[in-house]
């Protein structure tokens, strides 16, 4: 699953991915510094009718927010994460297999703790305006 995506589609691709893959629970995001991980984070949870302000957890590691539906949605910033025993005591396998919708940034930083059927999505930087996201779903 690979899409282009600019600003004036972003939030039909977050809705595109939200409908495709809606099975899954957990989705791993790797990419460069400052390619996108928050803005399509963001655009996801607009789609999803989130009211509270969503940002980069990048200090706090976990932010925790509700959808229209009432469906709990968590964003994980892994960046600040020396090593997995931190990533545990701050609480990230918890979330991960709480069986709520988790959004993970840096997922390389705790690698062993994801679930089988993590989602790895991939952003490439294109040019300044554009990127291209690819999913590669389990098996």
């Amino acid at each position: 699953m690979q899409y282009t995506l600019t600003k004036e589609n972003i939030h039909s691709v977050a809705e595109e991915f939200l409908q495709q893959l809606k099975q899954y629970k957990v989705w791993a995001f790797d990419a460069a510094m400052g390619s996108g991980k928050t803005t399509f984070i963001h655009a996801l949870c607009d789609v999803l009718g989130v009211s509270d302000a969503v940002g980069s957890p990048t200090f706090s590691i976990i932010n925790q927010y509700q959808s229209a539906d009432g469906q709990m949605i968590y964003h994980l910033d892994l960046y600040r994460i020396k090593d997995e025993e931190e990533a545990i005591q701050a609480g990230v396998e918890d979330v991960l297999y709480s069986g709520d919708l988790c959004l993970v940034e840096w997922p390389g930083k705790a690698a062993d703790l994801f679930p089988d059927d993590t989602v790895y999505l991939s952003i490439e930087v294109i040019d300044a305006n554009t990127r291209r996201i690819t999913a590669k779903v389990p098996n």
